[in-house]
């Protein structure tokens, strides 16, 4: 029985590894899927960092990242990072490659100290960036314009493929302006993440995208921090409490026993 045991429990971590190496290979494994992805972590200070998660074709139609799109073409990550680089991208890391539809897709990571300056960024360039404070908010507004374009020859898309921009902000939002792709209003996921979407097609023609958030000045993470925080406090001075009461009552009653 211990051996079927051990074997059980080696086929589940097993099965749970091989499940973390395909969520990491794709952003949004169980999600919608997005043939061009942006993702920018901002903070109340103004650094920020951006996900890049795009096929090879996407990267070339859309950014004109001069890359082989054949499927068996070698994809090589340095060659990509010094590309980027070269048009004043500061490059964190650029990920395994993985497949899907018979498309190989890439990861890159960015940053700056300064959100406003991503436009510097050739891969970043077709978006202008600002962050302004006003009456203890932040007011993030981003317009992404036209596609830099190159011919990726023959691709295998079917006219369904999405492109999408998501904001991950540090704050409470308190207003928003994204649409979904049937012109309704979008919604906040997790509190803080917004999310605004396009058909490949319509980035293609160059349809801009206008993203306005407005913000507390504050971050979540410093808010909680105080909250949890003075709640520890709070306990600490509850049991110094307890315990001097205790002690106080010990010796009453050592002065005075029943």
């Amino acid at each position: 029985m211990y051996i079927i045991a051990r074997m059980r429990f080696r086929v589940v971590r097993a099965a749970v590894v091989a499940l973390g190496v395909a969520a990491a290979a794709c952003s949004s494994p169980f999600g919608r899927h997005y043939e061009y992805e942006e993702q920018l972590y901002l903070r109340v200070d103004g650094a920020a960092s951006v996900v890049v998660d795009a096929s090879i074709p996407a990267l070339v139609a859309l950014r004109g990242v001069p890359l082989d799109t054949s499927a068996a073409a070698r994809l090589d990550r340095q060659e990509i990072r010094r590309i980027l680089e070269l048009t004043g991208c500061t490059v964190d890391n650029v990920g395994q490659p993985w497949r899907r539809k018979g498309r190989r897709f890439v990861q890159v990571r960015m940053s700056t100290t300064d959100v406003r300056t991503l436009s510097k960024c050739g891969l970043l360039s077709w978006s202008a960036y600002s962050l302004a404070a006003a009456d203890n908010q932040l007011r993030y507004h981003q317009v992404v314009g036209a596609p830099t374009a190159r011919d990726p020859g023959p691709v295998n898309w079917d006219g369904s493929e999405l492109v999408a921009f998501k904001l991950h902000l540090p704050s409470r939002i308190h207003d928003h302006n994204v649409k979904l792709l049937d012109g309704t209003n979008g919604t906040t996921e997790r509190g803080n993440i917004l999310t605004w979407e396009q058909t490949l097609a319509a980035r293609r023609t160059g349809t801009p995208i206008d993203m306005n958030v407005g913000m507390d000045a504050t971050s979540i993470l410093y808010t909680t921090l105080w909250l949890f925080g003075g709640a520890f406090v709070a306990a600490v001075i509850v049991l110094i409490l307890i315990i001097w009461w205790t002690v106080r009552r010990g010796r009453k009653m050592t002065r005075f026993p029943a």
